[in-house]
Formats: C-alpha cells, structure tokens, sequence
C-alpha cells in the first residue's frame, strides 16, 4: 500500500498494511536532531504519511522588528523564546471595530499557486490543507484572549458577529483549496487546556460548534476528509465533533486522554493522529520505554486501522535526540497485520 492508500484506509476503520505516520518537529528540535545524525536533510527520509498545502497568504509573515513577526492578520508574534510560533503582542480588533477591520483576501490566487506542483511531487502521499487558527485561535489573536473570553459572558452578539466574519473567510478558504486534488482540510483550532476546555462546554457549543459544524460539512459535500488540531483534554466532545462531520481528531495527547479507552469508545466513528508522548516519554523516558510506547500505539490503536501514529506535537528541542531515533525506528518498522 502507498501511504496514501494506508490513511484512506484507516479513515474507514480497515486495517492498512501498515499504521502510516507522521513526525513533526520544532526548529531548535530538528537542528538537534539534525547534529544527531549528521544529516541536515535527514527529515526527508522519514517516511512520512502526510504532505501538508498551506493556504496563508503570499504576504502571510514578515518580520517587522527584531524577533517580532506579523501575520497576515495584522498580528504581532513575539518569537525571541519561542521561535516557532511566538506570543501574540498587540490587538487588531475591539468590540467597535469589528466591522471595519479589513480581512486577508482569501480569494487571492497566490495563496494556492503552489498546489499543483506540491500535489505533483506528493504521488503516494496523503495531501491535506491546512487552515491554522482558523476560529477560536483566530478571534483572540485579534481581540486578545481575556478579552474574547470575557466577550463571551458579557457582549455575546461582538462575540458572534466576529466568529461569523471569521467563518465567512474559512469558507472562501475552503472553497478555494478544494478545487485541487487534496484529500483533507486540516483545522487548527485549541479549546483545551491539560484540565477541560478553555471556555467551558456551554460556550463552546454556543459559539464554536455551530461554525465549526458549518465548515466540516463545506469540507465533506466537496468530498475532502476533515482533520482537526485542538490540544488538551478535549474528548468530551468528541461525540459532538463526531457529529459535525468530523473524521480524524489530533493531537490526541496521551497525558490527558486516555488514547487506549478512547480508541475503544469512539474507533468506529473517528480516527486519532498523534498519541507518542512528547511531554512524558520523549524527553524523560528511557529507549526501551519509547519503543514499548511505539508498539502499543501500533498495535492497540492501530488495530483495525483508525490511527496515524506520530507525536502528540510537533517535538519539542528538551526531547532527547536517542528517545527521537528509537521512535522515528520503530514507527518505520512498523507492526505488519497479516490481511485476513
């Protein structure tokens, strides 16, 4: 089976030839990794499952000051610690401004002028586009998280009408990059924290679920998969992202989500991507105890497919480069099933 052909499989709940995977990594982590084997280009021999289309504007970053990104949005990220992605620094949007402030053009061709020859290059590969804080994220980058959340007791209506220019943007999005020969769209999008979710169950229903229901069916009528990234401890919705249209949940963290029970619960209705700990195991575990981990993920939550194995998040740079080796080892080893 192709890599593609092992994802398609396991979003239908059969058993793939082998568990496909995929391994993403943090820039300090890849240079170290890097150093580690000697192999500047060492990630393109991994073996991965997934080609990732980005669907940020031509303009999507540019670094205005030392250290300080912004996006297409307007926003400021503070990247001096983190380089990755960076701590919001300004505001773009207040509760009298929704209105005026200007979107990105997601009709802009030159966000998708790259498809074709990434879809080309990508035979045997499963292709998604991505959408990266695409709604929640995307409201408190330009209102301010305490901001947003207060909004959300108090000025309800700034709280939807912001959402729903959000939406309206996806959705051209959307519409856009499933024109292509693309096999999913990706969301990235967290509610949770390592307790619960961020706005609480009631809140998330009102003002998340409806938009986020909107856009998984603008997914599926066109005949894509949907993917979503949501970290923390996200799973008693699970039964409502079902619901919406939802195939494939990431980053499944095993710290705070049971990925043996959950599988058992929910492996008929929806497939899980990540589940490796990068917050346990891959800094603070032993080699032999990266590699049992890697083995029961392939064998418990890869039975009967449903699973990409990979880590929980992109590897952070205090994993240590013999814990990452041993995993990047076993997930390419891989546990055959023996078709029936």
């Amino acid at each position: 089976m192709t890599n593609r052909e092992r994802v398609i499989a396991s979003f239908n709940h059969q058993q793939p030839d082998k568990t496909p995977y995929c391994i993403e990594f943090t820039m300090p982590m890849h240079a170290r990794m890097a150093e580690y084997y000697g192999d500047p280009n060492f990630a393109d021999h991994l073996g991965n499952a997934l080609t990732f289309l980005s669907t940020v504007g031509p303009d999507g970053w540019k670094e205005v000051a030392s250290d300080i990104w912004e996006d297409e949005f307007g926003v400021q990220w503070n990247r001096s610690v983190d380089k990755d992605i960076g701590i919001v620094c300004n505001h773009m949007v207040t509760s009298d401004t929704i209105e005026e402030y200007v979107f990105p053009d997601p009709h802009d061709p030159r966000r998708y002028e790259s498809f074709p020859d990434t879809i080309a290059r990508a035979q045997g590969q499963f292709v998604l586009a991505n959408i990266g804080f695409s709604l929640f994220e995307r409201a408190w980058t330009l209102f301010g998280m305490e901001d947003l959340l207060i909004a959300m007791a108090a000025e309800p209506s700034t709280v939807h009408r912001l959402l729903d220019r959000i939406l309206e943007h996806n959705l051209a999005r959307i519409e856009h990059a499933c024109t292509f020969e693309i096999d999913a769209m990706m969301f990235g999008d967290d509610w949770g924290s390592q307790r619960g979710l961020i706005m609480g169950p009631q809140m998330w229903r009102e003002f998340i679920k409806p938009r986020v229901r909107e856009m998984y069916q603008a997914v599926r009528k066109r005949g894509k998969y949907v993917m979503i990234h949501s970290c923390g401890k996200v799973d008693e919705l699970f039964p409502e992202l079902i619901e919406c249209g939802l195939h494939c949940f990431n980053p499944f963290q095993p710290e705070v989500i049971d990925v043996f029970e959950t599988k058992q619960r929910f492996g008929g209705e929806l497939s899980f991507y990540g589940g490796i700990s990068t917050q346990r195991t891959l800094p603070y575990g032993t080699v032999a105890q990266v590699k049992d981990e890697v083995r029961r993920r392939l064998e418990e939550v890869g039975k009967n497919g449903g699973y990409i194995a990979a880590p929980s998040h992109a590897i952070p740079p205090d994993a240590k480069p013999e814990n990452v080796a041993a995993m990047i080892e076993a997930l390419q080893q891989g546990a055959p099933w023996t078709p029936k």
